[in-house]
Order: C-alpha cells, then sequence, then structure tokens
C-alpha cells in the first residue's frame, strides 16, 4: 500500500505531547484562504520553483520533455500549464531550484522513518501524528500507518478539520490516541466563504466525537477578519464547552481505547495566525489570498485566551 506523503517533519513539538515525528499527508476538502501547506492541498504531485537559487544552467531545459522550461534574453522561464511533473529536472538541478512535491511511499517506508525515533519517544512522552492536508482524504493509507504504530507500541494522534463522514472518522478512532480537531467559526455561511465548505459535517462531528472516549484537543486559529473577535471566539469556546459537558454526562462506550475520566479530557487551543507560507504560495505559482493579513497583537491573543479561560476552559499557550 502506498499513500502521497509531502513531508515527514522529526522532532516535532507542536503537533501533539512529547517530541513527535508528523507525517504530512497530501489532499484536503478545504480552501482555506490563510493555509500555512498549501502543498498539502492537492493530492497530485508539484513542482515548486525557487527563481532566486537558479543559476540558469539550462540543465532543466536540456532534459524537459514538454519544454516548460526555457531561458530566454538571459532569463529563466517556467511554463506551469506545460509541466506533466516528469520529474526529471529536480534530479538534475544541484541548486534546488526546483523541488517535487508529493512523494509516494509505502507504509514500510514510512515507519522506517517513524522508527528512528523510537527513543525520543518514549524519553518524551511523545509520538507520531498524521497531518495535512487531510490525513482521512487518505483513509486507508492512514489506518495502516496506524495500525503500524500500535502494533510498535507508539502514541499516536491525528490533525483533522472533521470534514469527513463519520464512518471513516469513527474507523480510525481504536487507533488514535489523541485527536486534533480544527474549528473555524460557528457561522456555516461565514465558514463557507472562508474554507469553501459549510461547517454543518464538522459541528456533527465534533458532537459525536465528544460522546467517544478519544481524549480531544479541538484548536481554534484565530485569523484575522475571520474570527478575530471576542464573540467569536466565545461562540466557539462556549460550543466546545457544551462539547466537554455532553461527554462528562455520558458513559463513552462508543469507538475508543477506555473510559476512564483522564482519557475523556476534551481541551481547546488557540492558534494565532503567523504569514509563514509566502515563498510556498510564490513556489507553487498560486496566488496568497492572506499576503495582506497581519499576525493579532500578542495582547490580543491573550485577551481571547483570558475568555476562554473564563468560561472554564483549558486554552494552552504555543
Amino acid at each position: 500500500m502506498t499513500g502521497t506523503i509531502f513531508n515527514i517533519q522529526r522532532f516535532s513539538i507542536h503537533d501533539g505531547p512529547g517530541i513527535r515525528t508528523t507525517v504530512f499527508l497530501k489532499g484536503c476538502s478545504l480552501r482555506c484562504f490563510w493555509c500555512h501547506n498549501p502543498e498539502g492541498i492537492g493530492r497530485q504531485r508539484e513542482l515548486q520553483v525557487y527563481p532566486e537559487l537558479c543559476i540558469r544552467c539550462g540543465a532543466c531545459v536540456e532534459i524537459c520533455p514538454v519544454h516548460a522550461h526555457s531561458i530566454v534574453d538571459g532569463q529563466k522561464r517556467f511554463e506551469r500549464s506545460l509541466c506533466t511533473i516528469h520529474g526529471a529536472c529536480v534530479e538534475n538541478c544541484f541548486t534546488n531550484a526546483l523541488v517535487m512535491v508529493g512523494e509516494q511511499m509505502t507504509v514500510e517506508q514510512v515507519m522506517e522513518e517513524i522508527l528512528r525515533d523510537s527513543a525520543f519517544y518514549r524519553n518524551s512522552g511523545g509520538g507520531v501524528t498524521l497531518s495535512g492536508g487531510e490525513p482521512l482524504m487518505q483513509l486507508e493509507f492512514s489506518r495502516a500507518i496506524l495500525e503500524a504504530c500500535r502494533q510498535a507500541g507508539i502514541h499516536t494522534a491525528i490533525e483533522t478539520s472533521g470534514h469527513a463522514s463519520w464512518d471513516d472518522f469513527a474507523s480510525l478512532l481504536p487507533l488514535l490516541d489523541l485527536v486534533m480537531m480544527d474549528l473555524k467559526h460557528l457561522d456555516g455561511q461565514k465558514h463557507r466563504q472562508t474554507t469553501g465548505v459549510n461547517n454543518k459535517l464538522i459541528l456533527a462531528n465534533a458532537r459525536r466525537l465528544a460522546e467517544t472516549d478519544t481524549p480531544i484537543i479541538f484548536r481554534l486559529p484565530v485569523i484575522p477578519t475571520v474570527n478575530d473577535t471576542p464573540e467569536e471566539v466565545e461562540a466557539i469556546a462556549r460550543f466546545v464547552r457544551e462539547l466537554k459537558e455532553l461527554r462528562w454526562g455520558k458513559q463513552a462506550v462508543k469507538p475508543g481505547r477506555g473510559n476512564s475520566r483522564d482519557s475523556a479530557e476534551i481541551a481547546l487551543e488557540l492558534l494565532a495566525f503567523h504569514p509563514l507560507a509566502g515563498d510556498k504560495y510564490r513556489s507553487l505559482g498560486m496566488d496568497n489570498p492572506a499576503a495582506d493579513l497581519e499576525p493579532l497583537p500578542r495582547g490580543q491573543i491573550e485577551r481571547f485566551r483570558n475568555i476562554v479561560d473564563s468560561i472554564f476552559l483549558k486554552s494552552r499557550r504555543i
């Protein structure tokens, strides 16, 4: 079995507890205009081009079978519409001005990378996190990786938008020690305007997830012009508090791994927007709709965290 991976990040400390290896899978059903991993949106392989690294040696021009690369008047040009992702140009570019994003990997190849750091997982309480993109878009491949991690005794987590069928979502829960799920807005219309999809399925999955015994960290990426008012933050916090109360009021016996109070934790994190993806958009020939957004002042994020704390939720600081 193979899947399409666009990065395996070792020694990650922001994708779950402890030191982790984060496996990024390509493909996402959302189109959040502020996405910081645009190379993870499409399922297909893509060519990243970094003109500032090009020395105009002509190696890519000579080897490209469809003549997507050219040098005109001493300037390197690339016609993306002609590119067939052949890959020979990347193999012959020794300055890394051309980078292929998206690699077909087997479960065994992914696990080979993961197991290299097993000692760090044990010593730090870390493990493996599947991220993206959206791991649920490569369901069988994600399941196979999680099963292999479970057999190796490695803590498992997933980062998800929650935009998937409940049956697909639930099928992974017995293999997960933690779910990290985004909640971007409660208003369906605004959610569609800013992410490309309605939030009805996401909110329904959040409620059903709360009825299981799987630990959850809901994550609110605070994005200027999207959800950066006290009222919008409070609405999300109150929704998560309701989910927390729902879990406490039920015997969680649906898909999951136990019924202890410790395993039933539900938390909420606020994630501050950072405009760090500009180079990625340029390298992929994509417009960056969030190019003009500025990070919120640190004091404003702290005020939002105080709002969350005031309605009896733990807001983690990262």
